[in-house]
């Protein structure tokens, strides 16, 4: 993992104690992922898919560039890793071996970036910022959100039929390109295969390369926050294989606002982006 001992992030010398922030450039692939650009043990250069649902790092089998100094241990895992990005530096980082990322991605790095800081996503300007000092929150409306077990959570409100709501909790999921996605349980609980319009199914592939069959459909309305989306494309697992067991709230979803996680990570804070009335993306 990125170790809490002797974790650093080493910062240049004109930034330190002169400003309030450090900023990390991402781009945004046509399957919304964000990639990095990063330097891994001052030798090879990575291309990372940020994956908000993880703390360490992961290298992908699929990966189009070499990993050849980051060395594994028969349990597929490298400690003391070095991660440059930029006038940034991280030391202590993880990787794991044979994890599936992201098209256009070599491997997968998380939140472990920003241990201990307060941090925003900024689609807008294709950023990261990582503050020293709390941010300005004009504009941004609060949202609650946990932390457990490496992953945020947050919840929002389903209208499957007529005007009835159903609350459930949603894993933020930065790989996941889709949009809404539900958990196995949520998915008979409410006969969702009955009760949506199907649209489209497709085969996927999880992070451990095990194929999954998704149906997708028509979801009447969605709430988060303060924000109503109608007619907004959902996704269930169908089959025999009942390996998911929480919803998620992907990258789709997670384009269409600019975040703020607080230090503690309790709260978000959270406004529409310039993508927000973007059509859905559809997974055919």
């Amino acid at each position: 993992m990125l170790k809490k001992t002797g974790f650093l992030l080493l910062l240049s010398v004109g930034f330190i104690g002169i400003k309030a922030q450090q900023t990390i450039p991402f781009r945004v692939t046509k399957y919304n992922n964000i990639i990095v650009k990063t330097l891994v043990n001052k030798k090879d250069s990575l291309d990372l898919m940020f994956q908000i649902a993880m703390t360490d790092g992961a290298i992908s089998p699929e990966r189009q560039r070499k990993a050849d100094h980051i060395v594994f241990n028969k349990e597929e895992i490298s400690e003391h890793n070095t991660v440059d990005i930029g006038s940034m530096s991280w030391g202590n980082v993880r990787f794991t071996d044979n994890q599936l990322s992201g098209l256009e991605s070599d491997g997968k790095i998380g939140t472990g970036l920003f241990e201990g800081k307060t941090f925003k996503i900024d689609y807008d300007s294709k950023q990261f910022v990582i503050y020293s000092q709390k941010p300005d929150l004009k504009g941004f409306q609060p949202i609650k959100v946990t932390f457990e077990n490496e992953v945020f959570h947050i919840s929002g409100d389903n209208v499957l039929d007529g005007d009835k709501q159903q609350e459930t909790s949603f894993a933020l999921q930065s790989g996941y390109s889709g949009g809404i996605l539900y958990s196995n349980d949520f998915a008979e609980k409410y006969e969702l295969n009955q009760k949506l319009k199907i649209i489209g199914e497709k085969t996927l592939k999880n992070s451990s390369n095990k194929l999954l069959m998704i149906k997708q459909g028509i979801l009447p309305s969605f709430q988060f926050g303060n924000f109503v989306f109608k007619d907004a494309p959902v996704g269930f697992f169908a089959g025999d294989l009942k390996t998911q067991h929480v919803s998620y709230f992907g990258a789709d979803m997670m384009r269409r606002f600019i975040w703020i996680f607080d230090a503690d990570r309790k709260m978000a804070y959270i406004k529409p982006s310039k993508y927000y009335s973007e059509p859905y993306y559809k997974i055919n």
